[in-house]
């Protein structure tokens, strides 16, 4: 049974919900299309057999806008969150739920009361680039200064959550939970602040920790990586564009070639004065993979995708059109030094590891192999860089498979699926008690023939077998951003 809730101001998804054409910009058609209905669905069908480890919810959250008001300069990272999720128990698939986050702005749009909370510094944006579980509570989260927002089990919106009044500022998109601790870290940043900020959560749900790190020219730090010992810091040359901002751009940041890129090597129970700045090559890095210290402390072995130039508006040849790729960068401690290697060249994004092995020594990773010259190339990131102008044709989707790496023998094991289809990020469950690739990878992956998206299950050991089990959704799942698996509590 599928139910659907039809918003007021809905449109058909090749059209933006203000009705202009949405072929002004490549980010409003085909797969990246908003949908334009809410949908429950009971009792799903599925192929194969679903694993009855699986016991617990797949969500995944990424940009649906609702209202556009000029398509052709619309920027995909800023369309509001959509929260997709399918919930699995006892190899069955109970339901599929999308519902779209209510800040004020969308809950009056859908004719709606807004949720009461918090707000910081006065912004109001529905969460639209990750989802975590954390302390009993379900958060949609974004970066840049905005608050996350806690949602139910069947993904309505509770409003904006600020940590039981603990949370100093805004929060961040991406968050690691120390394996060992249980506690919740993250690194946020605002273009308000001269600083950016080291937060941990405790296990009560309350911010227990907080350290301000000066920096200047407010850099966009999407993500950070952490190990046992430290908190691993990208200042990178992608900057605030106060310019940009000033002039209605919704996505304010560019590339700033005189800005020298830096990592930060900061100990977790230090002050801000601990931190140590090393040098790197210009680069950028949204996503790392994982890090660990060596046995001995002397060294941070990370594993991360890097960019050689992003968001750069003066240029459009250049070095910026080499692809996203794994690199391996070896921080010498004692010598102040990082080396960096690349590990593959194909283009890859979204890296994922085994959550057990966050901040410990691991051997297997995961990631979404990108079409052709990689997503983040020049083809696809000229409206990016100039909404409006040289729209590139061809922007279609953002992954074509999923690839095993063995960082230890070098190898990977890769699982293409149809190439006119779309394949979102893979998050990686743990099998009860199982070793580090005893597992499965979940990911949303667009079917052509059905004209709709399969949750597909694949079995981590094997990623070039069949798929152990395919979960048929009713609808198209937009092209989108991170998500985690939340088993059932106890």
């Amino acid at each position: 049974m599928t139910d659907r809730n039809i918003p007021h101001e809905s449109h058909e998804s090749h059209e933006s919900p203000q009705g202009h054409d949405s072929r002004e910009n490549p980010y409003l058609e085909g797969l990246f299309a908003p949908v334009s209905e809410e949908v429950t669905a009971h009792d799903l069908p599925v192929t194969g057999r679903l694993p009855e480890a699986l016991t617990g919810r797949f969500l995944r959250n990424g940009p649906n806008p609702l209202n556009i008001e000029d398509p052709a300069a619309h920027h995909w990272f800023s369309g509001e969150g959509m929260v997709h999720g399918v919930r699995l128990r006892d190899g069955r698939a109970e339901w599929y739920r999308n519902r779209w986050v209510r800040s004020d702005a969308v809950a009056a749009r859908l004719g709606e009361k807004g949720p009461q909370g918090p707000r910081h510094l006065d912004m109001d944006f529905a969460p639209n680039t990750h989802i975590l579980h954390f302390a009993g509570h379900d958060l949609a989260t974004v970066e840049g200064g905005a608050l996350p927002y806690e949602l139910d089990h069947e993904l309505n919106t509770l409003g904006p959550y600020d940590f039981g009044g603990t949370l100093p500022g805004g929060f961040a998109a991406h968050t690691t939970v120390d394996p060992g601790t249980g506690e919740l870290h993250a690194v946020a940043y605002c273009w308000a602040y001269p600083y950016v900020q080291y937060l941990v959560a405790g296990l009560d749900g309350r911010i227990r920790q907080r350290v301000d790190v000066p920096v200047e020219g407010g850099p966009m730090m999407h993500d950070f990586s952490l190990t046992t010992s430290y908190v691993l810091l990208y200042d990178l040359p992608v900057v605030f564009d106060l310019e940009g901002a000033s002039s209605g751009d919704n996505f304010p940041y560019v590339w700033d070639p005189a800005r020298p890129a830096r990592l930060g090597v900061l100990p977790r129970e230090g002050p801000a004065e601990a931190v140590r700045w090393l040098g790197i090559d210009p680069c950028f890095v949204f996503h790392p993979m994982g890090a660990y210290e060596s046995a001995d402390g002397r060294t941070i072995t990370m594993h991360l995708v890097r960019y050689d130039k992003l968001f750069d508006r003066n240029s459009r040849f250049g070095p910026d059109e080499a692809p996203p790729c794994l690199e391996r960068w070896t921080v010498d401690l004692t010598a102040g030094t990082v080396r960096q290697e690349q590990l593959d060249d194909r283009p890859v994004e979204f890296p994922r590891i085994d959550p057990r092995r966050a901040t410990l020594e691991h051997r297997f990773g995961y990631g979404v192999v990108q079409p052709g010259d990689g997503y983040g190339a020049e083809r696809s990131r000229l409206h990016l860089e100039t909404p409006g102008e040289l729209l590139p044709p061809d922007i279609s989707q953002l992954g074509v498979g999923l690839v095993k790496y063995d960082l230890v023998n070098g190898t990977t094991q890769e699982h293409r699926f149809d190439p006119r289809g779309d394949v979102g990020e893979g998050v990686f469950v743990p099998a009860e008690q199982g070793g580090e690739d005893e597992g499965w990878l979940l990911s949303y992956v667009f079917e052509p023939e059905r004209d709709a998206t399969d949750l597909v299950v694949l079995d981590a050991r094997d990623l070039e077998a069949e798929p152990v089990a395919r979960v048929h959704l009713p609808v198209r799942v937009p092209v989108g951003f991170h998500g985690n698996w939340v088993p059932d509590e106890g």
